[in-house]
């Protein structure tokens, strides 16, 4: 018996149980479609998050005070801690590769214009912030790069604090009061929105000196670093740490790469993806389950139609390969219709519903596809091993 034969075979069997089959294609599709769907929305709230963590650029390096550290003795004996300092800002600022840095204080207070009060973040900074966080202005100008000492008691707002205390009038060269002291206002920020939880918009932005003498602070809370392309965040990391050691006297600081954040955020992300895959794979195994039940029963309904095949000299592996094609092609068809059916619900769902982010990884489609082939394939062993070893003579005989 020709190949060709036996697929022909296998499909008008398919076509003469049209109800069975179409119910064993949706347990597949389901499976499939389920498995789209969940990754592809793991995979779009994976992109999502990256996309936001990363918005303010991949070239950074951040340094904040203390170092997170487990020893025998009680921190509270002695503190060797050495804050950070505009100095030390400086001195990491004259590094080879080293673009700009920024200094960042930050705490919370209530930001007043006339009758309207408003608790917001405060972020004391440099007048880097553009540049290194990469951030904009929309209208007047960012903080000016006074002496930290003598700096100007100027603000800039987010876009957010902007609406709700000046609604649509314009707050350029307008006083406010941030935490009792006056401020005057020169720009308004972009809107960025949040950021893994925190509003972006919703902040003020005064001068770090200002910020520290209003909080009560000693030091800075952190400095970033943003570093030039192609530079190894390793060994710029290196540079900052010998710097700064030889001016605290020891390693009382944490130094945090982007490079680094990103790598264990995907790694998270990643994990995060294979395990929605995997809640869908369990449909998969569901449909497995149902091939294998329509396939037995087939056997068993075909037993006579089985004795004639081998009757008339069809080995067993022809009868095998017969019902392993059936096994096959139904869940092939299956994997199809699923793969198309999720991906246009995953298409819908963002469409429709802009926060819930949806990326179909085609990749995991393609696995998602030759797992169901394979599913089928195992499903269909044991039916078309057990027809294989019909006897003949047996077979022809049953009823």
């Amino acid at each position: 018996m020709a190949l060709f034969d036996i697929f022909r075979l296998a499909i008008s069997s398919l076509l003469h149980q049209r109800l069975r089959s179409l119910l064993t294609l949706l347990g597949i599709g389901v499976g499939i479609t389920s498995v789209v769907l969940l990754t592809s929305i793991g995979e779009g709230v994976h992109r999502f998050t990256l996309a936001e963590f990363t918005q303010f650029g991949s070239n950074l390096i951040a340094i904040n005070p203390g170092k997170t550290t487990t020893a025998g003795v009680s921190g509270a004996l002695v503190n060797t801690i050495r804050p950070l300092s505009f100095a030390d800002e400086q001195a990491l600022k004259r590094l080879p590769g080293v673009i700009d840095t920024v200094s960042v204080v930050q705490g919370n207070a209530a930001a007043t214009y006339t009758k309207r009060t408003r608790r917001t973040t405060v972020i004391g900074s440099g007048s880097s912030v553009g540049e290194v966080w990469q951030m904009g202005v929309t209208i007047g100008r960012f903080l000016p790069a006074d002496d930290p000492r003598t700096a100007r008691a100027f603000a800039v707002l987010g876009s957010k604090v902007a609406d709700e205390l000046f609604r649509d009038a314009s707050p350029l060269g307008r006083f406010i009061r941030i935490g009792g002291e006056r401020y005057r206002v020169i720009g308004v920020m972009e809107s960025k929105g949040q950021m893994l939880g925190f509003d972006l918009d919703d902040a003020v932005y005064i001068p770090t000196s200002r910020a520290m003498a209003m909080f009560n602070l000693d030091g800075l809370m952190e400095i970033d670093i943003l570093y030039q392309e192609g530079i190894s965040s390793h060994r710029l990391a290196e540079r900052v740490k010998k710097v700064l050691i030889e001016r605290h006297g020891s390693e009382d600081f944490t130094i945090t790469t982007q490079d680094e954040m990103i790598k264990v955020l995907g790694s998270v992300l990643d994990i995060l993806t294979l395990a929605v895959g995997g809640l869908g794979a369990i449909s998969l195994l569901v449909g497995g389950v149902g091939i294998m039940t329509i396939m037995t029963i087939a056997v068993h309904e075909r037993t006579p139609e089985i004795g004639l095949l081998r009757a008339i000299g069809a080995e067993r592996g022809q009868i095998m390969l017969l019902f392993l094609g059936e096994a096959v092609v139904l869940a092939g068809i299956g994997g199809l219709a699923g793969l198309l059916a999720g991906a246009v619900i995953a298409w819908l769902l963002g469409a429709f519903i802009p926060a819930l982010p949806t990326h179909t990884p085609w990749q995991y489609a393609l696995y998602a596809e030759l797992l169901a082939a394979g599913i089928g394939l195992l499903a269909g062993i044991l039916p078309a091993a057990h027809a294989a070893r019909l006897h003949p003579v047996e077979a022809l005989r049953a009823e």
